[in-house]
């Protein structure tokens, strides 16, 4: 019996060490059970793999049930933590309404002194709500240059944990947090970074439930996500309430960045994409890589993006896609058309 958990330890530490996500280890050890429990059952007393491997199939049938409850405990803990609706003690409110003290002056000395933000942009910004959608590879340097630069309110809204194979380019997050919830790994490291921030961590995954009622109680949304259904759905959610989406994607060496805002006329993510691609022409980083420094690069665009929005300085990238490629060092920008028929901000909608 000791041989078999050494083996499972084995393949459980070994495979983080090696940058395996738990979704790929925890079938690996589950193999490892059946095949011993099939040892166990098919092989005849004293035979030398059944001896070797506990010799009777009571013990592994105790600790089968053990794990069988505990992962139907966490199941049905984590069913409850997706049905709990946002707290309203949770609704963001500006931190201060009044002048800022003589620390926080200090602070952001440099953005004051740029004449195209000044002390009533930091204002702005000190008053403004933000929502970053995903604390991973795109959310993590966007929610660092936000929280440094003064946003007052930041929420937060991911349901995923800390693993290792993240760390390669999540910067927000160490190798202590690891297993920790990505939202408060976050929250950590942004009030480490600037005190005069409040931080609004949403564990859970956004869903059609709550993302009106959250969208609402924020002036502007960072779409940092990697899945499609989200997207649209971040989208659609946006565009209802009239609220300004910045969008961000990555590829291997390439990277995107626009900003969605139908209210002033420019299309929505929907016009551009109108349907998620077929499976396996858009595969996620953990399929196709990313390097490790692009989801900064994004990503800060992303928080530039935003604070020009807040701030209302120079020009955002509203009707224009901005795209990277870090292979080869360039940068190109393209327009971007809406779509009459789009379901979603299409002439049949109207505008707000």
């Amino acid at each position: 019996m000791l041989l078999v958990l050494a083996l499972a330890a084995g393949i459980w530490f070994g495979g983080s060490v090696l940058g395996l996500p738990r979704a790929a280890r925890g079938p690996l050890v589950g193999l490892l059970f059946v095949a011993v429990l099939g040892i166990q059952f098919l092989f005849p007393p004293g035979h030398g793999l059944r001896v070797a491997t506990g010799g009777e199939p009571a013990l592994w049938l105790l600790l089968a049930g053990f794990v069988a409850v505990i992962l139907a405990y966490r199941h049905l803990l984590g069913r409850l933590k997706r049905r709990v609706p946002v707290p309203e003690a949770a609704v963001a409110t500006p931190v201060s309404d009044g002048p800022m003290s003589e620390a926080e002056v200090e602070r952001y000395a440099r953005h004051i002194v740029l004449r195209e933000l000044g002390g009533p942009g930091q204002q702005r910004l000190r008053r403004a709500r933000v929502l970053v959608i995903g604390a991973g590879g795109l959310g993590a340097p966007a929610l660092q240059y936000l929280a440094a630069a003064g946003v007052g309110t930041l929420g937060v809204i991911d349901d995923d944990v800390v693993e290792n194979a993240n760390l390669q380019r999540q910067v927000i997050h160490r190798d202590q947090d690891i297993g920790t919830p990505k939202v408060f790994s976050a929250q950590a490291a942004m009030m480490a970074q600037n005190p005069y921030v409040r931080v609004l961590p949403y564990h859970r995954r956004l869903t059609g439930e709550v993302a009106a009622d959250l969208f609402a109680e924020f002036d502007l949304v960072l779409d940092g996500t990697d899945n499609f259904d989200t997207r649209y759905l971040a989208n659609r959610t946006a565009v209802a309430l009239g609220i300004p989406l910045v969008s961000g994607a990555l590829s291997q060496w390439e990277g995107q960045i626009s900003v969605f805002d139908p209210a002033r006329g420019t299309p929505c993510y929907q016009c551009i994409f109108p349907e998620a691609p077929a499976a396996g022409l858009a595969p996620s980083c953990s399929e196709a890589g990313v390097l490790g420094p692009l989801p900064g690069v994004v990503g800060a665009m992303m928080a530039v993006e935003a604070i020009k929005l807040l701030a209302d300085a120079g020009a955002p990238l509203r009707g224009e896609m901005l795209i990277y490629d870090a292979l080869w060092s360039e940068t190109r920008k393209i327009a971007l058309k809406r779509r009459a028929d789009c379901p979603v901000c299409g002439a049949s909608k109207g505008t707000r």
